[in-house]
């Protein structure tokens, strides 16, 4: 199989990181990465680094304004909730990460995807029926959750290889696009303790909120947030602006 390729989706974190040299020793081939912007990623930044831990090619895809239009928005238009209470988001992304893995492998005459999702939640499943439904002849191998191994594991594996690895930064696996961000492992698994100031990026604590409200006026067209404040605005500039001043005023933080 070493004329074989796999295409890997990288978001440059440990996970997918050790997942580099991990499907190269085990099925011997050779890894391309795809790095996808859904709106929170510096693509140069991955792309150094997904060579750097081994990879034979790093392709990157914008995907920001795909993930409003086809995804982000219309949901928000049917009012999606997952179990009436949580907000979609990164979960909204799984599917066009599914359609660029697809799009890859078939260009690079890939016989595999693969992806670092878990085996613990659902990410796995939207991403294996995505590739499934659009390529079923594609194989589809998920690296961390065939492998078993504790993020402790991961890093040790990671550090014997020489691979530029933060081992104080990859205690938690952060997962975000524009419409959310989500941190878990690490003190985050235990419900007795608070999660740590360093989980979180995009909010500022309480204590470091303006003493004055912000107040923002959206308009909708058909259920679609088109302008700012009277100023019109594209899908992806509104998010962003929105997410930084509800950030700077600690939204999203109990």
């Amino acid at each position: 199989m070493a004329n074989d390729k796999i295409v890997l989706a990288y978001s440059g974190g440990l996970d997918t990181s050790v997942a580099v040299p991990w499907l190269k020793e085990q099925y011997g081939a050779e890894v391309v990465t795809l790095t996808i912007d859904l709106g929170m990623v510096d693509l140069a930044a991955i792309q150094e680094r997904a060579m750097q831990v081994g990879a034979a090619k790093a392709l990157t895809v914008d995907g920001k304004e795909t993930l409003v239009n086809e995804f982000l928005f219309p949901a928000l238009r049917a009012g999606a909730i997952y179990e009436e209470q949580y907000p979609l988001a990164t979960a909204l992304g799984r599917p066009l990460i599914a359609r660029y893995l697809v799009e890859a492998a078939r260009a690079e005459g890939a016989y595999a995807v693969a992806h670092g999702c878990t085996g613990k939640g659902n990410d796995q499943v939207r991403i294996d029926v995505g590739v499934a439904a659009l390529a079923p002849e594609l194989k589809v191998i998920a690296p961390i959750r065939d492998w078993g191994m504790s993020r402790e594991d991961e890093i040790e594996y990671g550090q014997a290889r020489n691979l530029p690895i933060n081992a104080s930064k990859s205690r938690f696996s952060v997962d975000e696009n524009l419409w959310g961000r989500s941190a878990e492992a690490g003190e985050l698994e235990d419900p007795w303790l608070e999660p740590p100031e360093d989980a979180y990026d995009w909010t500022q604590p309480v204590s470091n909120t303006p003493d004055e409200p912000a107040y923002v006026e959206i308009h909708f067209e058909e259920g679609i947030p088109t302008a700012l404040d009277g100023e019109s605005m594209n899908g992806v500039d509104l998010i962003r602006y929105l997410n930084a001043v509800a950030g700077q005023h600690g939204v999203g933080r109990v």
